[in-house]
């Protein structure tokens, strides 16, 4: 095989497998076989190897010394820390955007509002999950939001922490997700460069929502520290 059939093949099972991982079709600590793997995408151990690799550098898979990979494990205490990182790499994101942003960034995140808009109108979950087209819609939001953002360590941090998010995320059971009224006026306290009302609200919607999934997943997998967190904006998630 050529070395850039090589390098394709391999990228193909890594979106494949990041995408199986992200909807959680793997079980979190599940342990992930190599054998199984090449069967259900048909492909070389070298390619699953390598596949699996570059997921553990993102934080979605495990490398076990002597014993190969797992499904990384979710945990109260991991999603608190994780929590309250993202809502301060989210609020740098979004100051640097409202001090450069242009009138195309404000066009997108109108138009990201009326995506979210209409996503929490039509049939926002499926059972007891919310609806890609939801959980697209709503990261879809956020990613406006931060968008002239021109800090390139900034948005790879922000990226980082996305994606562990939205496997939280894709977890939980829906909270509320019709309740548009605080993400409006995120909205407009961003178009109008308002840092000093538009951050702290940010801050409290991303704490209040990790607050719902903590809850959630300690129902689930037990409770963890019960750390009292903040934020440097003074949001709790007590």
């Amino acid at each position: 095989m050529s070395a850039p059939a090589s390098r394709s093949m391999t990228h193909t099972a890594y979106e494949q497998l990041r995408k199986d991982l992200l909807e959680c079709r793997f079980t979190p600590g599940e342990r992930l076989r190599i054998a199984d793997l090449c069967q259900r995408l048909s492909v070389s151990q070298g390619i699953v190897r390598e596949a699996l690799s570059r997921l553990t550098a993102e934080g979605l898979v495990e490398s076990l010394p002597q014993r190969g990979f797992r499904v990384m494990p979710v945990s109260s205490d991991d999603l608190w820390s994780l929590s309250t990182t993202r809502s301060e790499i989210e609020c740098l994101c979004l100051k640097r955007a409202m001090e450069v942003g242009d009138l195309d960034w404000e066009s997108g995140i109108v138009a990201a509002f009326h995506r979210l808009s209409s996503a929490s109108k039509a049939e926002s979950c499926e059972g007891d999950r919310f609806s890609e087209t939801y959980i697209e819609a709503y990261s879809h939001f956020y990613d406006a939001l931060i968008a002239a953002c021109d800090n390139p360590w900034l948005m790879r941090v922000r990226n980082l922490l996305v994606v562990q998010t939205q496997r939280y995320q894709r977890l939980s059971a829906p909270w509320a997700p019709t309740l548009l009224a605080d993400r409006r006026q995120l909205m407009e306290y961003a178009l109008a460069r308002d840092t000093d009302a538009a951050l702290p609200l940010l801050a409290r919607l991303m704490l209040a929502r990790a607050r719902i999934l903590v809850k959630q997943l300690e129902a689930v997998y037990g409770p963890g520290k019960g750390r009292h967190v903040t934020n440097s904006f003074g949001y709790s998630l007590d």
